[in-house]
């Protein structure tokens, strides 16, 4: 007698979810719950694809990729030449463009209870409590972590594990050309946590590691409350190259 043949999901579910955030920076950030990355200013967009790529746990499972279509038009599409600057084993991924903030969060849910992905990337325009609250409960419920990658407006409450908000910083100091730019670095601020309520206002500069292509703390700031001030014109500088005009 013929076996019946197993569920999709079960087929194309490569890699194990990971049920709890790691109690390590950056507290489960695209390893397990869901994560906001928002902008600590117009423009920083670029800057959040490139940390969500890098921070990223490594896995061979596929990317839900969705992106709200007023977001594309004003960000533009990923750039898959300049991915390869923060991540060397970029898995296949399915692009999403809903046209509506209602349609890209269903969009999202699904993608989470599909079986299929490893991560799901979510560039949305906002989403309220109601809305964050299901897709943490989608997340924990079938282990797929989740990174919404938000403008610099997003405020207010949210059920999401954590909030960061991320702006470029200068590059470091190329040791073999000192005009030229070194290792892209980022700044994240933790507003807000769940796990670790006791490190929310804390500031991170943080490193890419040419050769492991992996982020890490820098300048021993992870224990300094994050500046009030404003960012000025020269700290815009910042990781370019991940996005493509739409």
């Amino acid at each position: 007698m013929a076996l019946n043949p197993p569920p999709l999901k079960d087929v194309f579910h490569l890699s194990p979810p990971r049920d709890r955030p790691s109690p390590a920076f950056p507290l489960g950030l695209g390893e397990a719950g869901v994560h906001e990355v928002c902008e600590a200013s117009h423009g920083d967009f670029a800057a959040l694809t490139g940390f969500a790529l890098a921070a990223r746990t490594r896995s061979s499972g596929p990317v839900v990729w969705i992106r709200q279509a007023s977001l594309k038009q004003a960000h533009g599409t990923l750039l898959r030449a300049g991915c390869r600057e923060v991540t060397a084993d970029l898995p296949p991924s399915l692009d999403i463009t809903p046209r509506k903030l209602a349609e890209a969060l269903w969009a999202t849910e699904e993608a989470i209870r599909s079986g299929v992905a490893a991560l799901v990337v979510a560039e949305l325009e906002d989403a309220d409590f109601t809305a964050s609250r299901r897709l943490a409960l989608a997340a924990s419920r079938h282990g797929v972590p989740v990174l919404l990658l938000m403008p610099h407006t997003r405020d207010g409450a949210t059920a999401a594990n954590a909030r960061w908000r991320l702006s470029p910083r200068p590059s470091s100091p190329n040791r073999f050309d000192p005009h030229a730019p070194g290792a892209l670095r980022w700044k994240a601020v933790l507003e807000r946590s769940r796990q670790a309520p006791h490190m929310a206002g804390h500031a991170f500069d943080l490193e890419l590691d040419d050769e492991t292509l992996s982020l890490r703390v820098v300048s021993g700031l992870a224990t300094d409350p994050a500046e009030t001030r404003p960012p000025r014109s020269q700290d815009r500088i910042g990781p370019a190259g991940f996005r493509q005009s739409a």
